[in-house]
């Protein structure tokens, strides 16, 4: 059986694809971009806040199925620039601190509407 997980605390998808899908007891974490859900706004203009708001945003969806980053499985981050690993590497660890996700991270030569970061998990119960 699957669900469609949709949260107004984190922002509508810019495409044909949800938030997020539960199957059994596995959840599907679209690609998260740092759109304020608040405004629609796009948060470019500083790496770290971005960086924050990409992770806020995908916290929101696990929040709403009932998880949190403690279920998170597996991550996938895209970067704009290998340059930004350890910059976004660094935050990534405050919202993962006792407990690792499996996880790869590329960079890829756009992302959606030019962002800097993408990440995207698997969580389960």
């Amino acid at each position: 059986m699957k669900q469609i997980i949709y949260t107004n605390q984190a922002p509508e998808p810019i495409g044909p694809y949800s938030q997020a899908v539960m199957h059994g007891d596995v959840l599907y974490v679209s690609g998260q971009i740092a759109i304020d859900p608040k405004t629609g706004q796009l948060v470019v203009n500083n790496l770290n806040d971005e960086t924050r708001l990409v992770l806020d945003n995908m916290g929101a969806i696990l929040t709403e199925a009932g998880m949190s980053y403690s279920n998170v499985i597996k991550c996938s981050i895209f970067l704009s620039d290998m340059s930004l690993f350890s910059a976004v590497n660094e935050i990534y660890s405050d919202y993962f601190m006792d407990h690792k996700p499996a996880r790869e991270c590329v960079a890829v030569k756009t992302l959606p509407k030019n962002v800097n970061v993408e990440i995207s998990c698997i969580a389960g119960r």
